[in-house]
């Protein structure tokens, strides 16, 4: 018997909502939006629920949902500002020095954290897929920085299969990423 989409989003609910609920509050400090984003999270994933292909975990869904809400309200807070013709005083020259001033600039907002954590997600769940052997490989070399001897002597493989593997997950992952990335 197949589940009811307010059944699998109720279970969903059961299970992710304390992770969903920090993962916001790490981002914007306001409780109370956080919890509105939550709702809104929700509210997009069961209105899209026949789109989740199961490709990745619910998890990972949710939480690109969630992202993607939080990086539109940083959008929606840069306003546009200008500064006040007092502040310029009189021009001597006769050029009238108008500037625009925008908010925060796109480093600052949050938004390019909020990407780099959907990035590190996707990286993971596809690094999750590796064979278990592979993933230690690729993080010795590209997380701990070890040399290749090193890696070879701790996997007890020969350097020239520490590259045929090193190039088999980069493949794989590139393959990975290249159908999660939205």
């Amino acid at each position: 018997m197949e589940k009811s989409n307010a059944a699998i989003l109720e279970e969903w609910v059961d299970a992710y909502s304390d992770y969903l609920l920090n993962f916001a509050l790490s981002k914007i400090k306001d409780r109370d939006l956080a919890l509105d984003f939550l709702q809104d999270t929700y509210v997009s994933a069961l209105k899209n629920l026949h789109t989740f292909q199961g490709k990745s975990s619910p998890k990972t869904w949710l939480v690109s949902i969630l992202n993607r809400k939080i990086i539109d309200h940083w959008r929606q807070q840069q306003s546009r500002k200008t500064k006040p013709i007092s502040h310029y005083g009189s021009d001597e020259d006769g050029s009238q020095d108008w500037l625009l001033e925008t908010g925060e600039k796109h480093e600052n907002d949050g938004e390019s954290a909020l990407i780099f954590d959907e990035e590190q997600m996707l990286l993971e769940d596809c690094m999750a897929k590796l064979p278990e052997q592979w993933q230690g490989i690729m993080r010795a070399k590209y997380f701990e920085n070890k040399k290749g001897e090193e890696i070879s002597k701790e996997f007890d493989i020969t350097a020239s299969n520490l590259w045929v593997i090193v190039h088999r997950a980069k493949t794989t992952l590139r393959e990975c990423l290249g159908t999660k990335w939205f």
